[in-house]
């Protein structure tokens, strides 16, 4: 099928197993993940699959608690030529850091990634996007040991995270000599709408998601940033008891559709790498 446009976007997964997302950690401890069923590398590599299908490389920001179970899918990663990048250790927000425990987190995980996959780590992206506009330091700490961009910021209202001021596309932070390349909205009518992925990407009708991506690419000329979690092309997971309707919704909702959905996204828009398409700027 022919390329809707020349533009090429950055497509990303963050690397996570089913249990490990912020809304569960009211029902799911981390003490307990090493006793869950884990369905991440099976998941992963599914990716994997599609992406080489369909000629696609993306980057995975990943999981230090993930990186350190299941070291072969680091090289499988690598080897199929996609970036390997930081997502943390163990999904804490920025929020839930102060600086030095924030320091120590990021630092462990870029050496882990970088000692299992042989290749530099330049990339991070916190978990549930909590970088915002009260730890903006997070920022300079990323530069200090030796990140050169992060994808941290989403430019929204949201109960969850978001910083709706933030710039809409890739800018460099004032904190430090680091690229902020926030995940991708839609500007109508003077109002800034999420497009970039995740829950989003399995509420709205496809055509409409499409439509979105098109209006950046076309009317802005910039790039999209999409991202998506392994457990959302996995329908058959355990289902978790005890959470609230707005969050079984967000977690469930047309989990059945995502596979599908994905692989037409593949096919209507070029995807690279998120270093390869912001390599002019980082």
């Amino acid at each position: 099928m022919e390329q809707l446009n020349p533009i090429t976007n950055a497509m990303t997964v963050d690397v996570e197993d089913y249990f490990q997302v912020s809304a569960f950690e009211t029902v799911v401890t981390r003490s307990s993940w090493d006793s869950l069923p884990c369905r991440v590398e099976q998941n992963t590599d599914r990716i994997l699959q599609l992406f080489a299908d369909h000629e696609v490389h993306g980057t995975f920001f990943m999981l230090g608690w993930v990186a350190e179970r299941y070291p072969a899918l680091i090289q499988r990663i690598v080897t199929a030529g996609h970036e390997l990048a930081s997502h943390g250790f163990s999904h804490v927000r920025v929020t839930a850091q102060d600086q030095e425990s924030f320091r120590e987190d990021v630092l462990r995980t870029r050496k882990l990634l970088e000692d299992l996959s042989g290749t530099p780590v330049v990339g991070y992206r916190a978990a549930s996007y909590s970088i915002g506009r009260d730890n903006l330091w997070a920022h300079e700490v990323l530069a200090e040991v030796g990140y050169c961009y992060s994808s941290s910021i989403y430019p929204i209202y949201h109960d969850l995270y978001g910083m709706p001021e933030a710039p809409r596309f890739a800018f460099r932070s004032t904190q430090a000599p680091i690229l902020e390349i926030p995940v991708t909205t839609v500007e109508i009518f003077g109002y800034k709408f999420p497009c970039g992925g995740g829950g989003y990407f399995r509420l709205l009708p496809y055509h409409l998601f499409r439509w979105a991506l098109r209006r950046v690419n076309q009317h802005d000329n910039q790039p999209s940033i999409f991202y998506f979690h392994p457990w959302e092309i996995d329908p058959d997971q355990p289902r978790q008891q005890g959470i609230n309707i707005k969050t079984r919704v967000r977690h469930y909702l047309n989990l059945q559709h995502m596979e599908q959905r994905l692989l037409q996204l593949l096919k209507d828009f070029q995807w690279d790498r998120m270093d390869r398409v912001f390599a002019s700027k980082i």
